[in-house]
């Protein structure tokens, strides 16, 4: 074969290599932009559908399978949309703030999600049973942020500097999902945490001392019905063993997506105990001991 054949049969294999490895990555190319809109379309629909749901307050009886990182986008579109119906937010919610329940849903820290303004009702309010797709109540407690200086907090003590108020919370939250389905931490990131409605004590004073460090990790709530039935209990040492804790762990998940906290921000800080079905024609009363001496706070809702 002469040389010149030799050098020509070089060259077109060299071509055709060239020509193969263009469509390869065009193909890759194609592929990828193809599934990013497949996946960008399916998580718009997963949206609208969960939306639907919680504004329907029907059960979703669909599992989803994500990621958190999806499940952190999925949830700020939901609450985009309820927040046409619940108002603007108002403040953040901490969710899994216990070992057991991270360890449940294989976790190593909680869960945020955001309070809306119209979550919010007085002590004594009446409202219906069934609230929400899958209710359920739990007794919680929310600090409220005087100082926008919160954000430069580095520890759990530094953050009670800026915090007026502690204020008793009985959260009426929603699972959304059906309980034929399995939970776990993206799906209850994807719908807000649960976030539904809650009932609000007054808001108490507090004060930048160790008597009311203190106090915050070392309350007791007990839930009861209206024969004066105990139904569940709790200590604030589950709130990540001091609800301090929390506020910061609350703080630092927001400036890790650059975010900060503001004065007038409401924090709810976890369940302390655990939850409790919902009844109609019940009344379930929480009572809080600890927070003011000599004093037991108590609120309460009727449930139609």
């Amino acid at each position: 074969m002469s040389k010149h054949l030799i050098l020509l049969l070089i060259s077109l294999l060299s071509a055709c290599t060239f020509e193969t490895s263009k469509i390869s990555s065009e193909t890759e190319a194609s592929d990828k932009n193809y599934t990013s809109i497949v996946t960008q379309n399916s998580d718009s629909q997963l949206v609208k559908n969960l939306v639907e749901n919680y504004l329907t307050k029907t059960p979703v009886d669909t599992a989803t399978t994500l990621t958190i990182p999806q499940a952190k986008q999925i949830q700020k579109e939901f609450i985009a949309e309820i927040s046409k119906n619940l108002g603007q937010v108002v403040g953040y919610k901490a969710a899994l703030t216990n070992p057991n329940s991270q360890q449940r849903f294989n976790v190593s820290q909680p869960l945020r999600g955001a309070l809306l303004d119209k979550m919010f009702l007085e002590s004594g309010a009446v409202i219906p049973a069934k609230f929400g797709s899958r209710p359920i109540g739990e007794g919680d407690l929310i600090v409220r942020v005087s100082s926008a200086e919160i954000n430069n907090a580095k520890t759990p003590r530094e953050t009670l500097k800026y915090l007026d108020a502690v204020i008793p919370f009985i959260e009426l939250a929603d699972l959304v999902y059906s309980q034929d389905l399995k939970l776990d931490a993206p799906a209850l990131l994807a719908i807000n945490v649960g976030a539904r409605a809650g009932v609000l004590g007054n808001p108490i004073p507090l004060a930048d001392t160790d008597e009311w460090e203190s106090r915050l990790k070392n309350l007791n709530i007990e839930i009861l019905d209206e024969t004066g039935k105990v139904l569940v209990s709790g200590n604030s040492s589950s709130l990540l063993g001091n609800p301090l804790n929390v506020v910061l762990w609350i703080k630092n998940s927001l400036q890790a997506e650059g975010k900060q906290l503001k004065k007038g921000d409401l924090l709810s800080l976890g369940s302390i105990t655990n939850f409790f079905t919902v009844k109609s024609n019940t009344t379930i009363r929480a009572q809080y001991t600890g927070l003011t001496p000599n004093e037991t706070v108590e609120i309460f809702v009727k449930f139609e």
